[in-house]
């Protein structure tokens, strides 16, 4: 069995919108430590991320404790909205139109569907690089929800709409060679 535990990131900045860049708050940062103590006993065999700040920010205390690398993906980034911040944007009522319609995007953006398109190939490559072994990947809200509709289609937009304020979040995922097996989710401030 391979196991992953996706890890959304902890609390960011939610004044800068700078994607790439966007770094954790200091309640972030401490929430980080939630993850390492999580997944101290998990007998972790290799730390993936997104290349984003605020996805390997909340991996590095789990990084510098097991003396692992994070090694960088860039197919687990986020969602592109559009090419810029949009001032006046209704996000809510987009985020909602897109887990209606996996194809909707806006003009330079991105589709769920490929999201989970570029997400769901990256993870398939990682399992099958390193079959029976556990793994760590640091991601984000949308591109972990789009991962878990790929396996499980009842998560729908209700199901994001319940987990995507929780920061960090994670969520295990089983592999019997390619196959997923299970699907786990756990909230860390429960």
């Amino acid at each position: 069995m391979t196991t992953i535990y996706f890890v959304r990131h902890a609390e960011c900045n939610p004044n800068n919108h700078d994607d790439v860049s966007r770094e954790l708050t200091p309640k972030g940062i401490a929430d980080s430590k939630l993850v390492t103590s999580f997944l101290a006993d998990k007998n972790v065999d290799m730390i993936f991320s997104s290349p984003y700040k605020r996805a390997i920010d909340t991996l590095l205390d789990l990084s510098k404790s097991s003396g692992l690398e994070i090694c960088i993906r860039d197919d687990f980034r986020e969602r592109k909205v559009s090419s810029g911040w949009i001032e006046d944007f209704d996000f809510l009522t987009f985020v909602k139109a897109q887990w209606t319609d996996f194809d909707y995007k806006l003009s330079s953006g991105e589709s769920l569907r490929e999201v989970q398109s570029r997400n769901i190939s990256a993870v398939a490559q990682i399992v099958k690089e390193h079959k029976n072994q556990t793994i760590v990947i640091g991601t984000h809200a949308t591109a972990l929800g789009c991962i878990i509709n790929f396996y499980d289609k009842d998560f729908n937009y209700e199901q994001f709409e319940r987990v995507k304020r929780l920061m960090p979040w994670i969520v295990k995922i089983t592999f019997k060679d390619e196959t997923c097996m299970q699907i786990q989710q756990y909230n860390l401030f429960e």
